[in-house]
This record gives C-alpha cells, sequence and structure tokens, in this order.
C-alpha cells in the first residue's frame, strides 16, 4: 500500500484525473452488469409465466399478464401481443416485435461506450502527463551543476514515465470490461430476440391472429 502511494505520489497531478478514471470506469461497469443481470432474470422468469397462455393461444390472457411487468421483455412482448390482439397479420407482428426490441435496446447498451472511451482517456492522461514531466524536467536541469544533469535528468524521466504506467496499467481492465459488457449486453439481446421468435412461432402454430 506505501509503494503504491508513494508510486501515485511521484507521478504528479496527472495520476488523480487517471485515477478517477478508472474508479467512474469501473464503477459504470458494476452498474451495468448489476442491470443486465436483472434484466435477464426479470426476462426469464416473465416468459416463464406467460409461455402456458402464449402457446395454448391466449393471447389476452398472456397480455394481461405482460402488462403487469415492466422488465424489458415484457415491452417487447406488449408490442407483439398488441398487434396480434388487434388483427394483425403475422408480418406486421413481427414487425411489431422488432420495433420493441429495437426500443429497449438503446437502454441495454447505454452507458457502455463510456468505459472504452475511459480507457482511452487514461492512456491519453498518462501519456500527457509524462510530456509535462519531461518539459518541467527538461526545464529542472537546465541551470544544474553540469556533472549532476545527468542523475537529476534520469531521476526526473523515471518519476515522469509513472504517469503512463498508470495510464496504461488503468486502460487495460477498462477494456477488458468494455469487451465483457458487450458481449453480456449482445447475449441479453439475443435472449429478448429468442423470446419474440418464440412468440411469433406459438401465434403462427395456433393462428389466432387476426380473430
Amino acid at each position: 500500500m506505501n509503494s503504491a502511494i508513494h508510486f501515485i505520489q511521484q507521478g504528479g497531478v496527472f495520476m488523480y484525473p487517471i485515477m478517477l478514471v478508472l474508479v467512474v470506469g469501473l464503477a459504470i461497469f458494476v452498474e451495468r452488469v448489476i442491470f443486465l443481470n436483472k434484466v435477464k432474470a426479470r426476462s426469464r422468469a416473465l416468459w416463464e409465466q406467460v409461455q402456458p397462455s402464449i402457446r395454448s393461444g391466449q393471447l389476452e390472457q398472456a397480455q394481461a399478464q405482460v402488462r403487469k411487468s415492466d422488465s424489458e421483455a415484457a415491452r417487447v412482448l406488449d408490442y407483439g401481443l398488441d398487434a396480434a390482439l388487434s388483427g394483425a397479420d403475422l408480418e406486421h407482428i413481427e414487425s411489431a416485435l422488432d420495433e420493441g426490441l429495437l426500443e429497449v435496446t438503446p437502454r441495454l447498451e447505454a452507458r457502455s461506450n463510456y468505459i472504452s472511451t475511459f480507457a482511452n482517456l487514461s492512456t491519453l492522461l498518462g501519456l500527457l502527463g509524462t510530456v509535462h514531466g519531461l518539459i518541467e524536467a527538461f526545464a529542472s536541469v537546465a541551470n544544474a551543476d553540469p556533472a549532476q544533469k545527468g542523475d537529476l535528468l534520469s531521476a526526473a524521466l523515471a518519476i515522469s514515465m509513472n504517469t503512463t504506467a498508470f495510464g496504461l496499467g488503468a486502460a487495460i481492465p477498462l477494456i477488458l470490461c468494455y469487451t465483457y459488457i458487450q458481449n453480456h449486453t449482445q447475449q441479453v439481446v439475443e435472449s429478448l430476440e429468442v423470446i419474440a421468435m418464440k412468440v411469433m412461432n406459438s401465434i403462427r402454430r395456433t393462428g389466432v391472429q387476426g380473430q
């Protein structure tokens, strides 16, 4: 712990914005993981609840169950069931389900891109801190004793490189977090697409649309 604190203190003022970027990026990552897991669990629970009604052609009962839920799957299903109960054909029902998917997808993807942005930002802040440190290093040895310039410059350069190391050290986990979130989001979207497909197949088998 003492070594980490000493490392940060030696890096200069740019270490603190890099640390802030890392903390905010990780906080977004944790929030997104919790949210997506909740969406996936609620969608699975809703589908298990309404699946018997949809497969038996009781779409009004299924829609009543769907409208009691505020989950993302409920929004998608409500679009499709509403179209089916209004007498739409299969093509329009499918379009309604796609519309529901398009509505909920941005909410699933919200704030995820910030993690990637913060990864790039931490790298750039690290480089900026190093450049700033180099400028100060060369300025500090300009009037120093020629015999000591080499030692002073080497020490200053070593310290200025701390920001680049810390910036890269912050960027790597953020990039991994972004990749995980992207894959996790895609899995949730695909699970909703599967539910929509199952609804279409059930309606096609029962032939209740347009009645």
